[in-house]
C-alpha cells in the first residue's frame, strides 16, 4: 500500500490516491465549518486542529480537555458530565474538534461538515509522545493546570492498541458520507498543511 493523502469522494468511498500521483488534495473549503479530526493517540490531532482554527477562525475543541478534570493528572470526568459537555460543544456553528471517544462519534458526525482521519505510523506517535511529556510545557490540547508525564499505559496504548485499531479506522472511514480525507503518513500530513496554507 502506498502512503499519501487519500481523498475519497462520496461516490467512490474507498478510492486511494498515491502520494506520488498528481491528485486533488481536499481543501478546507470542502471540509466546511465543522470539522471532525480522529486518529491514533499522539498523531498530531490537536496541532492540526489549532492550525485549522487559526486559518479559518473556527473554535478549537480538544476532547481530551473536556474528558478530563483540569488541574489533575488526567483524571476523567464522570461519563454523563463529559457527554453533556461534548454535546453542548458540537451545537456551535463553527468548530474543529479533535479526539476519538467512539461512543460519542455518531453525534459528532451528525453535526460535522467534514472529516479528517490522521493515521500516521505508530513509530511517529511514539516519537511525538515522549519528547512532548518531557519538553513541551505549553503544548496544544494540554490539560489546564496539569503536567504531562510519561505513562506506561499510554505507551502500551500507542504500541499495542493502536495497531489493532487500524482496521477499525479503515472500516469507519469507508462508512462516513461526508467530505473526508485520510492522511496516512507524515508526508501526506505535510502536503495537507502546505496545500491549505496551514502553519504549526
Amino acid at each position: 500500500m502506498s502512503s499519501g493523502t487519500r481523498v475519497i469522494p462520496v461516490s467512490h468511498p474507498l478510492r486511494k490516491l498515491s502520494g506520488r500521483a498528481k491528485s486533488h488534495i481536499m481543501t478546507l473549503d470542502e471540509l466546511g465549518t465543522r470539522i471532525c479530526i480522529v486518529g491514533p493517540s499522539n498523531s498530531g490531532q490537536s496541532t492540526l486542529a489549532e492550525a485549522i482554527s487559526r486559518a479559518r477562525r473556527l473554535v478549537p475543541i480538544h476532547l481530551d480537555q473536556l474528558h478530563h478534570l483540569p488541574h489533575t493528572d488526567w483524571i476523567p470526568r464522570p461519563a454523563d458530565e463529559f457527554g453533556a459537555l461534548h454535546d453542548a460543544a458540537i451545537m456551535g456553528p463553527h468548530w474543529v474538534i479533535d479526539g476519538n471517544y467512539s461512543r460519542l462519534l455518531p453525534q459528532r458526525l451528525h453535526h460535522a461538515t467534514g472529516f479528517v482521519l490522521l493515521d500516521v505510523p505508530t513509530v511517529v506517535s511514539l516519537y511525538r509522545y515522549i519528547p512532548r511529556c518531557w519538553f513541551e510545557r505549553d503544548r496544544r490540547g494540554a490539560l489546564a493546570g496539569g503536567r504531562d508525564s510519561v505513562k506506561w499505559d499510554v505507551i502500551h496504548h500507542i504500541t499495542v492498541a493502536t495497531r489493532a485499531n487500524r482496521s477499525r479506522y479503515k472500516q469507519m472511514f469507508s462508512n462516513i458520507r461526508l467530505p473526508k480525507v485520510w492522511l496516512d503518513s507524515t508526508r501526506a500530513l505535510a502536503e495537507f498543511y502546505c496545500a491549505n496554507g496551514l502553519s504549526r
